[in-house]
């Protein structure tokens, strides 16, 4: 793979909703390119709009969930060709119409979640079908279960089975494979010590992220032993034998300050999860990224006198909010607290936020590469709409060119540059230096 992004001046300006149509590269036998699964959750609103507007002209489209009425009515607001779009009636624990419907189709892209909760059917039936599959999970224990259940069945059928699909975890995986393609390219050795910075966010917490956290709790109160697996650093690799035994940082404990950071920087909330898909990425590329690759994620929180005070808040505030989750008590009063699933943003909130993230990594042989991605949008809802719709496209449209690969899969090792292309041309930031 190459890396197209390489530029040292100004990112492109950031115009989410404006972008070139783009030709199917690949038409599938089957009856429909993409089945949008949930479209009438608040997330699955957001993509089907982004997919009406922007996928290519003849691309195959259908709307599925529960309720047929509320398919209809989300379809009577859409644009161009979506007033034409089928409705498919699939329930979550219906494994026959799941399975029906995964025929169907070349791509499912489901928003249905707490994925623990309600996704593996889904899983299952496009591992057995041969479908390929994109979800936003940001649940380690939902992965660990698709790797476990379905990986081997999906290399077998040839499905794409890729978890992680929106803010988490693709700004992430994908900002440290520019970084790793970069450093190869231009002959500057392995990664060795590399640090996310999430330099600016504006935007709210996903009331379905804050949900499948209830999940994920409520699960490791039954079995205790699932904590341990939540809390490797390595709980999602494909061969944890033969890991680095070298120590990774930690998630949690981070308090200090860099001035190629942006100052004072502290933890940063989704680390515990986009480490463990980055460390994934390494091992399904043969640890490409290297023998001394060690990753971490953190906040950039400026120089402020108060900075150091709000970053020991923000870690403070997390730890809090998990145990909380497990607390009766505190549950309840987190619960009124916090966004409820299918809560989000208004269109106005939506539009006026925004994340630039960068990849501090510094190689073996001592060389210094930044890469960043960054776009325009609230990043846990209109930008990851946007990431999750361009991923399913490249699934269903860009086949020929995707890495072979199957199976359980990352953004990294399912569509790597090709949705980098894809995103670029949706009018993210994403760009690669030596500094």
């Amino acid at each position: 793979m190459g890396c197209p992004f390489s530029q040292s001046g100004p990112p492109p300006p950031l115009l989410m909703w404006h972008r070139r149509r783009m030709t199917p590269a690949q038409r599938s036998d089957r009856e429909f390119d993409v089945v949008v699964y949930g479209a009438t959750g608040f997330v699955g609103k957001l993509l089907s709009d982004y997919l009406a507007r922007y996928a290519p002209a003849g691309t195959r489209i259908a709307l599925a969930g529960r309720s047929e009425q509320k398919l209809v009515e989300l379809r009577d607001t859409l644009v161009g060709a979506a007033v034409d779009w089928p409705v498919l009636v699939a329930d979550a624990a219906d494994d026959v119409a799941l399975d029906e419907l995964a025929k169907r189709t070349s791509v499912v892209v489901t928003t249905v979640g707490p994925y623990l909760k309600y996704g593996i059917p889904m899983v299952r039936a496009c591992a057995s079908n041969g479908t390929h599959y994109a979800d936003l999970t940001g649940e380690v224990l939902f992965v660990r279960q698709c790797i476990d259940d379905f990986d081997d069945i999906a290399k077998s059928s040839g499905a794409r089975i890729v978890n992680s699909c929106g803010f988490d975890s693709i700004p992430s995986d994908l900002g440290v494979l520019l970084a790793y393609e970069y450093a190869r390219d231009h002959g500057l050795g392995k990664l060795a010590d590399t640090t996310l910075v999430v330099r600016s966010m504006k935007g709210g917490f996903s009331g379905g992220t804050i949900d499948s956290m209830r999940a994920s709790v409520d699960l490791m109160k039954v079995n205790p032993e699932l904590a341990e697996i939540s809390t490797d650093p390595f709980a999602l690799s494909p061969d944890r034998d033969n890991e680095s035994t070298r120590p990774q940082p930690s998630d949690t404990a981070v308090l200090e300050r860099r001035s190629e950071f942006g100052g004072w920087v502290g933890p940063f909330v989704m680390a515990e999860y986009n480490t463990r898909v980055v460390r994934r990425s390494n091992a399904l590329l043969n640890w490409a990224y290297g023998p001394k690759f060690r990753y971490r994620e953190v906040s950039s929180f400026g120089n402020g006198p108060l900075a150091p005070a709000v970053a020991l808040g923000m870690g403070a505030g997390m730890r809090v909010a998990w145990t909380g989750m497990g607390i009766k008590p505190m549950r309840a009063i987190l619960d009124r607290a916090l966004p409820a699933p299918g809560e989000g943003p208004s269109e106005e909130q939506r539009r006026a936020g925004r994340f630039l993230i960068e990849v501090h990594a510094t190689t073996d042989g001592g060389a210094k590469v930044l890469s960043r991605i960054g776009a325009a949008g609230d990043p846990g809802y209109q930008a990851t709409s946007v990431m999750l719709a361009e991923s399913a496209l490249a699934l269903a449209l860009d086949g020929d060119r995707l890495p072979e690969r199957a199976g359980v899969l990352t953004p990294a090792t399912a569509l790597g540059d090709v949705l980098l292309e894809r995103l670029q041309k949706a009018d993210f930031v994403a760009t690669v230096k030596q500094v």
